[in-house]
């Protein structure tokens, strides 16, 4: 039988900063962020630092080797679980990111696009402990692995318990330096748009998701800038994931990629989006005008049916369903469409193939996916990079929880990157696409350009 995850009752936060800003600055600093307690379906906050090892994918390992290292790390760590009635998310294991480019560790195939970001395809760390915070319960809770030691547990306890904050080294504050730049014209957009129209016209694909990026100069602390961020436009799978330096990844992500819980799959992709407006009637105008657009339903429709097919090569025959169908979420700068899909994973599989199966996401690919991140690969001119990833953990009991690093920032480096796109179908206008795009981020580059 393993033994239990020790638990140790903290004073509950609503705000994970609170508890974070004690460590944010450690070695492999990790927040995984529900966004409370504005957003949509948040319910817990999870964070930890100093992990006992951080594993990074070697030059040209495949994504099924590096995901077999993941598997036996995590067994090394040793199981372990909460008493009946304990309801957490996660007991110990891998924390971390996978960038949008470890897919091609899982499918290799041509590449056009510059890396100039330069960041790791991945990066997970194998943690024993947490500090977890459910926003139901209304509880914060230091979680210790059974493998933790003891001095450590008491390291954290008094750590977290203390009425100050340890003091870190001097850090500027975060400042933008010039404000954010695309890194293509509105031409290139265009042009960009007529060739994913061509391909759809010979058949190649269904839809293609474009994106562009932003970018502007920064000094200082990048921890500063998620919480302006988070204050600016609180979301339910956000997150910090802090590299060192002055750099870090900040999402502020809405959407959910996968989750697996106790065997159960469940996606939430997102197709279909519409601004909002400070003006009540013309904000529900929008909101019913996105409901009803056959256009942002068909696209939506696109992904769910990609989903159900990457779901379906881990999961027990016949379980995959689709229980929510075009639902409304709403958001500090936009709606959306969301919709779930839902299924079993099979027998004698677990987290790690079904992210080899499913990863990157469909919905900031395209359909059929292969095709569309070939087309990706040739019009956009650099790599992703962090953009359309995931932050993530898989625990010691098997769960696995995800987001898609949309609506995200990479500060690496001296700049900072921000990234917005959308599914293009044959009938997507791209003047109203790229406003789209613009829409989807205004906020969050406003919020650091005011600053």
């Amino acid at each position: 039988m393993p033994a239990y995850c020790q638990i140790h009752p903290l004073p509950y936060q609503a705000d994970p900063a609170c508890f974070f800003e004690r460590v944010h600055h450690q070695p492999g600093a990790v927040l995984l962020d529900s966004g409370r307690p504005v957003a949509h379906r948040g319910r817990y906050d999870v964070l930890s630092a100093w992990p006992l090892e951080l594993l990074q994918p070697q030059e040209d390992e495949a994504g099924s080797v590096f995901f077999a290292r993941l598997r036996e790390r995590l067994q090394a760590l040793g199981p372990g679980r909460f008493k009946p009635g304990t309801e957490l998310p996660f007991a110990g294991g891998l924390l971390g990111y996978l960038a949008y480019d470890f897919g091609r560790r899982l499918e290799a195939r041509a590449d056009g696009a510059k890396d100039d970001l330069l960041l790791p395809d991945a990066r997970m760390g194998l943690y024993d402990w947490s500090l977890t915070s459910d926003h139901q319960q209304h509880s914060s809770q230091l979680v210790f692995h059974p493998a933790c030691p003891t001095a450590k547990r008491q390291y954290l306890v008094e750590l977290f318990e203390s009425s100050s904050a340890p003091s870190a080294a001097a850090s500027p504050p975060f400042t933008l330096l010039e404000a954010f730049q695309p890194t293509i014209s509105r031409d290139t957009y265009r042009q960009a748009i007529e060739r994913i129209h061509q391909y759809i016209l010979s058949g190649d694909c269904y839809q293609v998701n474009y994106t562009q990026r932003f970018q502007a100069p920064y000094r200082g602390n990048p921890w500063q800038a998620y919480q302006t961020l988070r204050r600016a436009c609180a979301t339910p799978f956000a997150g910090y994931v802090g590299l060192g330096n002055d750099n870090a990844i900040l999402s502020l992500s809405p959407e959910r990629f996968i989750q697996l819980q106790d065997g159960r799959i469940e996606a939430r992709p997102i197709k279909g989006t519409r601004p909002r407006s400070a003006d009540p009637a013309t904000d529900q105008s929008l909101a019913r005008e996105l409901c009803a657009s056959t256009k942002d339903r068909a696209e939506n429709l696109m992904i769910v049916d990609l989903l159900r097919n990457d779901i379906g090569r881990s999961s027990r025959i016949g379980s995959v369903c689709v229980p929510e169908l075009f639902s409304l979420e709403s958001y500090p700068n936009v709606h959306h469409l969301v919709s779930s899909v839902e299924a079993e994973l099979a027998p004698g599989l677990d987290a790690f193939d079904l992210l080899a199966g499913s990863f990157p996401g469909g919905s900031i690919t395209g359909a059929p996916k292969i095709r569309a991140m070939e087309i990706i690969d040739e019009l956009e001119p650099h790599r992703r990079s962090l953009y359309c990833g995931s932050l993530l953990y898989v625990d010691v009991r098997g769960n696995l929880d995800s987001s898609i690093t949309i609506r995200s920032m990479l500060a690496r480096n001296g700049r900072i990157s921000c990234w917005a796109g959308g599914g293009i179908v044959m009938d997507s206008d791209w003047e109203a696409e790229y406003q789209e795009s613009l829409d989807k981020v205004e906020v969050l580059l406003k919020a650091l350009q005011e600053s």
